[in-house]
């Protein structure tokens, strides 16, 4: 099959650190070209892929501090992007609503994955403009705010099987992954951790548009067993999660997946993780973490750790959630849609 991957700009794919829908882009865009088929990446110059690169813009605009107007280049891939559309089977989009306009309009099969939180006002009367658009969530709960999408399946995330495994040593602190900011809850990692007596590491990244709340709410609470060791890469991963007691997910938001679980779940860590969004489609309570609805219950909680196996944890990751099984559920989706432009 001929298959056209569209990534966003923002970070390279994979990412050179955080970046969570890159790095599902890159997991889905070499799991299919293991399967032997013919993709076409379109994503920043710096990626790095085994499939066909079309390079739309030189770096990741994340690392290119003389952008100053992001949409262009974006702008600048979806004429690219249709210009080759005909030379593709399908066309897979990783850009939210952009394609939604040009694309839907075209003999070429597409699709959008949504990547983020679907709870936004403005999102409505987009959708309602386009009730035709096939669109592919990463969690059932993802698509509650927006009932009116056209959505075709619900793909779960995954990751290459190998990629994290668990490393041996002891199982000492608590962990905290991702970014730091509000809805993440990472006040609330640092009490809960405060509240047991264990040390907490900190991996995560601070946005530029987090900065204040980090210097303001986050900052004074380092040190006293709280230690911020910064954003991470996947070969430092591993170790860090590994070495957890569990992985503490304290959001206050409708998470639409939340890739830093299955992660965990990977190294054999269980995870601690507030009742929101995607949390009990991803985990299963009492088997690969524990699910509770605030600090108190987090802290109650884990009490339960030591009876957590993490080789059964591991087995439900690769049962669950590896690249191959995500691969196979994006042709199914892709072969409907040939199927039924086929027909139309």
């Amino acid at each position: 099959m001929r298959i056209a991957q569209i990534a966003p700009l923002h970070e390279a794919v994979p990412p050179k650190l955080y970046g969570g829908t890159e790095r599902v882009v890159s997991f889905l865009t070499e799991e299919l070209t293991a399967m032997g088929h013919d993709v076409t990446l379109f994503a920043s110059g710096d990626s790095v892929t085994s499939a066909r690169l079309n390079a739309c813009w030189p770096q990741a605009l994340r690392l290119d501090p003389a952008i100053r107007d992001p949409i262009a280049p974006h702008m600048l891939m979806m004429e690219q992007v249709a210009r080759a559309a005909d030379q593709f089977d399908i066309l897979h989009f990783h850009m939210d609503y952009w394609p939604f306009t040009h694309f839907s309009r075209q003999k070429t099969p597409m699709l959008t994955t949504m990547h983020g939180r679907l709870d936004l006002m403005e999102l409505q009367p987009v959708f309602n403009a386009f009730p035709n658009v096939p669109i592919v969530s990463i969690s059932d709960n993802q698509r509650l705010p927006l009932p009116q999408a056209h959505y075709v399946r619900t793909v779960l995330h995954g990751l290459p099987a190998n990629l994290l495994t668990p490393q041996p040593g002891p199982r000492d602190y608590l962990a905290f992954l991702g970014r730091i900011c509000p809805e993440k809850g990472v006040d609330k990692a640092i009490r809960i951790a405060r509240a047991l007596g264990v040390k907490l590491k900190i991996a995560a990244k601070i946005d530029k548009v987090d900065v204040e709340y980090f210097d303001r709410e986050i900052l004074p609470m380092l040190g006293d067993g709280v230690e911020l060791i910064g954003e991470i890469n996947d070969q430092q991963k591993p170790g860090f999660l590994s070495g957890a007691k569990a992985l503490l997910m304290p959001i206050d938001w409708p998470e639409p997946f939340g890739l830093v679980m299955i992660e965990a779940m990977a190294c054999g860590t269980p995870v601690v993780a507030f009742r929101r969004g995607s949390v009990p489609e991803v985990l299963e309570d009492g088997l690969t973490g524990l699910i509770v609805d605030d600090e108190q219950q987090a802290i109650a909680a884990c009490a339960r750790l030591p009876e957590m196996n993490s080789t059964r944890i591991r087995q439900r990751f690769e049962e669950r959630f590896t690249a191959r099984r995500m691969a196979e559920d994006y042709l199914a989706v892709y072969r409907d849609l040939i199927a039924a432009r086929a027909q139309a």
